[in-house]
């Protein structure tokens, strides 16, 4: 996540009315039957090399996130997800040196709805190593955000082994989101220069350790969009909640959602569930893969399943932004 900076905080008096779990009226939907299983071996190898100390903090920029970007790449490869652009590799035209984001797409199987698009996505750079001398000088960033990374590959496998999705479903790992969103800014406006159909975006961002509340997650922007509405009717549970320090903090602005949001004016809104208390390691050496909780990542994969489906194969768009 971009840094945050918590010297002055605010207090957003509008979203006081806001604080109760969304979903709890009685929506009867489709149902959607899952069996398909996240597997917590393939949650855990995927986030344990990705927040590896090989990766050297996965600075943009540097030969420590290029690894990240051809393991990347070879997952999309595997998993037969083709690349969007030429290569899976779309260039940053607002940084110095290369650096890249990757991008693939899965074609939805529908002839009207794949030309509609999903955009799954989270940021795979984090702030590489510390220069004063210390025993430990890696930011691996597992939770920031090789977590949101994992579920977005995690999810990419599902919709590549089920072909489930009506709609195409484009899978985006940002570059330079560290550096001030420069992967979502640079790459949002070449899409929509491209005429691209964006439904809805859900970037996933700092999912390694669970809230204890009585939601999963929250979105970033609850009140712009029906989003999380759709989401609970869609998995049948409080998956999404309202956190307060969300809107205190303005989390909407500080992600890549906020770039694609700027240039489509659709929902692009990112979920979490780091609620300020639930992790002291943001942007420190200790963000590693041995204090993520890998059950709790597998489960929030899991049940995120039946939304990401319906939201690739409802008939209309039903996911819209609030007036």
């Amino acid at each position: 996540m971009k840094k945050l900076y918590f010297l002055l905080p605010f207090v957003f008096l509008g979203c006081k009315t806001n604080t109760s779990t969304v979903g709890q009226k009685e929506a009867k939907p489709e149902s959607v039957e899952i069996t398909y299983k996240v597997e917590e071996s393939d949650v855990s190898d995927f986030l344990k090399y990705l927040s590896s100390d090989e990766l050297e903090g996965r600075e943009t920029g540097t030969k420590g996130i290029e690894k990240a970007a051809v393991f990347l790449e070879d997952f999309l490869k595997k998993i037969d997800i083709k690349p969007y652009f030429k290569t899976y590799r779309d260039t940053l035209t607002n940084f110095k040196s290369p650096a890249f984001n990757i991008v693939g797409v899965l074609e939805g199987t529908d002839p009207v709805l794949k030309n509609e698009f999903v955009v799954l996505s989270a940021h795979y750079d984090h702030i590489g190593i510390e220069k004063k001398q210390q025993p430990d000088q890696i930011y691996n960033g597992a939770n920031d955000d090789a977590s949101g990374v994992t579920a977005v590959a995690q999810l990419a496998k599902y919709f590549s082994k089920t072909k489930s999705n009506k709609r195409s479903i484009l899978i985006v790992f940002f570059a330079g989101e560290e550096k001030g969103l420069l992967g979502s800014k640079s790459m949002a406006p070449k899409l929509k220069a491209k005429n691209f159909n964006l439904y809805t975006q859900l970037n996933i961002e700092m999912i390694g350790v669970p809230m204890k509340r009585d939601y999963l997650a929250y979105i970033t922007g609850f009140d712009k969009s029906n989003m999380a509405e759709k989401i609970n009717e869609y998995t049948g549970k409080k998956t999404i909640g309202f956190l307060p320090k969300e809107a205190e903090y303005k989390l909407f602005y500080r992600s890549d959602n906020y770039s694609f949001f700027e240039a489509f004016g659709k929902p692009c809104q990112s979920i979490s569930t780091f609620d300020f208390e639930n992790f002291d390691f943001y942007h420190h050496v200790s963000d590693e893969f041995k204090v993520m909780d890998i059950p709790h990542m597998t489960a929030f994969i899991q049940e995120f399943l039946p939304a990401v489906t319906k939201i690739a194969t409802t008939p209309t768009e039903e996911i819209v932004m609030n007036k």
